[in-house]
């Protein structure tokens, strides 16, 4: 098969789990966020903050360098798998002395227990991580894609089930675990990785050195996602960072099913063609072109119906997560050209240049963040997320097209067939709005959703299938014969 063909064919079971994963995630959440309160999320958010920053240091950016590496053998799985596992271990005893000083700090008891619990899942990671990057450096996408959506319908019906019967946070807690458990054991009959403790101070320095600076990167980018949820957990309680992270993670929604499932093909096609700089510039510009006219469309039609869609699919007590929603939604563009920055920069192992972009968007968005929240609620708090994407993007994309020869207009090139389709889609936006009674919005959300969205839907599928626009031909063509509407 050749290149461009198993990149499309790795796109396509990977948008396929993702969207399918995401489509679960968004249908269990909705029944989890009417039997659990909002208090009871931020409790799982705010150990997340830390557990999440820590995951990633137990990693060791090593997984990602088996995928990025030219060559890797079975030993050097062996040797990256104990070397996590040894890692996992030290995290596992470490949360659990670390338990009583949670509580005391965030003033609930309850987070020292969470908190042992939850770190179950350091134990579990290297065994579940080598199987994965085995199947992600082979491209095998659609057994990932299978298992990715089995263990989401089996940790969502255990997260209802023990949310219903009053566990509250726990409910989320334990179906975590029981989702690494059923990894696990699924990855274990499809992958022929059997890992076994292997110690090789050699190997483990070559892939070191470069997963060194995949976590790095990691962890600062991991910083600026979090600081807005550390501060608003801080300053404001649980039941304040629940409702942000509520409206923030769903306009990650675009990033987390379209973009990430794309990012994991191409980085893999980047990084085995890293001494061609021209196919990986084309890459690159295809990535930004197909991602503002598969994405942008759903960043514009969150932030426009944030309002009706909280207050119909969440109820009224989610409402003030719209503002959060909206405003990060509208950082959607700016999403679409940094994300295949980062591709590029991990594939062509420049990943250094990065980390310090990441430290500077953390810092930007905790003071932003913090003042924005003492002086505009969660509202503030979320244009101190869109400050620190307006400043991350053109740095990101400087730093990118450093790598191979590039001028302004390529962007553009790739950027206008896209931007001419949201432009429809905003005109019909505001038509059916303006057609429609005022008071719609508030009394009745599903129907204005249905009326708006759906006519843009298909004004803007219309737009994309039918009108000449070349360089999104081929793409057209091949929806229009997957629809039957030509040969």
């Amino acid at each position: 098969m050749s290149t461009s063909n198993s990149i499309r064919s790795g796109i396509k079971w990977l948008v396929t789990g993702s969207l399918g994963g995401q489509v679960l995630q968004f249908a269990f959440g909705i029944v989890l966020a009417r039997l659990l309160v909002p208090e009871d999320f931020g409790f799982i958010v705010t150990i997340q903050i830390f557990t999440g920053f820590v995951g990633l240091i137990s990693g060791g950016g090593m997984g990602q360098a088996l995928v990025q590496s030219k060559d890797a053998q079975a030993r050097d799985f062996d040797v990256v798998f104990t070397a996590q596992l040894l890692i996992g271990l030290l995290i596992f005893a470490g949360f659990c002395v670390a338990a009583p000083w949670f509580a005391h700090t965030f003033g609930d008891a309850l987070y020292a227990d969470l908190v042992r619990v939850s770190a179950i899942s350091f134990l579990l990671r290297p065994f579940v991580n080598t199987r994965a990057s085995a199947l992600h450096r082979d491209m095998r996408f659609k057994e990932r894609s299978v298992i990715g959506l089995a263990v989401a319908v089996l940790t969502g019906l255990a997260s209802i089930a023990l949310a219903v019967v009053g566990a509250g946070p726990w409910s989320l807690i334990l179906s975590g675990i029981l989702g690494s458990l059923i990894t696990l054991a699924m990855l274990d009959r499809v992958s022929d990785r059997r890992p076994q403790l292997c110690l090789d101070l050699e190997v483990a320095r070559r892939f070191g050195a470069y997963g060194v600076k995949v976590s790095l990167n990691d962890l600062a980018a991991y910083f600026t996602k979090q600081a807005s949820n550390a501060i608003i957990s801080r300053v404001a309680g649980p039941s304040a960072v629940g409702l942000f992270n509520k409206g923030e993670s769903l306009a990650w929604l675009p990033f987390s099913t379209v973009s990430a499932a794309v990012y994991d093909a191409v980085f893999r096609a980047m990084a085995k063609a890293q001494d061609r700089p021209d196919e990986v510039k084309y890459l690159f510009y295809r990535m930004i072109g197909l991602m503002v006219v598969y994405t942008l469309p759903i960043y514009i039609g969150l932030a426009w119906m944030a309002e009706p869609f909280m207050l119909f699919v969440y109820g009224a007590k989610w409402v003030p997560s719209a503002d959060p929603l909206r405003i990060v939604s509208l950082a959607g563009l700016l999403i679409c050209i940094g994300h295949p920055c980062g591709a590029v920069l991990a594939a062509m192992n420049r990943l250094g240049r990065e980390v310090w972009i990441h430290i500077a968007q953390g810092v930007l968005v905790s003071v932003a963040c913090y003042y924005g929240l003492k002086h505009s609620g969660i509202s503030g708090a979320a244009w101190g997320v869109f400050a620190g994407i307006a400043f991350s993007t053109p740095v990101m994309y400087y730093l990118a097209t450093r790598c191979f020869p590039s001028r302004l207009g390529d962007l553009w090139r790739a950027l206008a067939p896209g931007l001419g389709l949201n432009l429809i889609l905003l005109a019909v936006l505001a038509l059916a709005d303006a057609a429609l009674p005022a008071d719609w919005r508030e009394i009745r959300p599903a129907l204005y959703m249905l009326v708006t969205g759906g006519s843009a839907a298909i004004a803007y599928a219309a737009a994309f299938l039918f009108l000449p626009l070349a360089t999104l031909a081929d793409e057209s063509l091949r929806w229009r014969r997957t629809l039957r509407l030509a040969r």
